[in-house]
């Protein structure tokens, strides 16, 4: 059984004009067909997310080099983009979905950008993509209370299960943000791993509720994108990304703090 650091790629949408909200996190068309052929260029093997933890639990093998190739949300242009390049390729990946950001009956209005439908994702599914979970109105999970954080991560499970068929294994954080208890409200959930952001290459060691990926954004180029494929100058590409996160984690930290030191200052008066 390898311990080798694996990269997992981070895509959002792929189109040619995304929204304003996305653009950022979104990649070209052309460009997602380019990096699909560095991919095979390099000798690297996409695996799904399930594929990687059950290798890491000491079950199925692995290629030499593999690499995960995962999306987040849903956007249309996974199915409409990505889809054609994968199957030309042969190339497994994984889908994380946000259930109330779908078009169709669960449809809560919230996404950022032409969502799949669910037509699209049984397309997906059978075409090999793992579908996972990714709450169903993306929100920050760990900002939220037990009850509400169970209602998210049980709807999202519920409807994915009663359209696919089959419970999903894997699991991605909303803006990757996760903590000790949504982690073990995860597993809970039923869930076998799960992926965060971390931008940072995925070990063994981070466990199978913490796996970190590096994000493949629209300003990624040739160059940039086999660097990550190598695992070269993974910090420095993603310095600014981690100072902000750091920045952020303690402000996000002090807002669910706060309520329950004012809380607690009230009982004692």
């Amino acid at each position: 059984m390898s311990d080798l650091p694996v990269p997992v790629l981070m895509y959002h949408s792929v189109a040619t004009a995304p929204s304003a909200a996305t653009r950022t996190l979104s990649v070209a068309p052309d460009a997602f067909a380019e990096q699909m052929s560095l991919i095979r260029e390099s000798g690297s093997t996409p695996v799904t997310t399930a594929e990687l933890a059950a290798h890491w639990r000491g079950g199925r093998p692995l290629p030499a080099r593999p690499v995960l190739i995962t999306f987040d949300d849903g956007y249309e242009g996974v199915h409409r983009h990505a889809l054609p390049l994968l199957a030309r390729h042969g190339f497994p990946a994984t889908l994380f979905v946000s259930t109330g950001w779908l078009r169709g009956a669960y449809d809560t209005g919230g996404g950022l950008d032409t969502m799949l439908d669910w037509h699209q994702v049984r397309r997906l599914a059978a075409s090999g993509v793992e579908i996972g979970g990714h709450s169903h109105t993306h929100p920050q999970l760990d900002q939220l209370d037990d009850a509400a954080l169970a209602e998210e991560l049980g709807r999202c499970t519920e409807i994915l299960t009663g359209e696919l068929g089959a419970r999903p294994l894997s699991f991605a954080y909303p803006y990757g943000y996760s903590s000790r208890r949504v982690r073990r409200a995860v597993r809970a959930a039923g869930y076998a791993q799960a992926l965060a952001v971390g931008n940072g290459l995925a070990r063994r060691a981070q466990g199978p509720y913490a796996l970190r990926r590096v994000t493949v954004r629209r300003r990624t180029d040739a160059e940039e994108f086999t660097r990550l494929l190598r695992g070269q100058d993974i910090g420095r590409t993603f310095a600014r990304d981690r100072a902000l996160t750091r920045g952020y984690a303690l402000v996000r930290r002090a807002r669910r703090i706060g309520p329950a030191l004012w809380k607690a200052g009230r009982a004692r008066d």
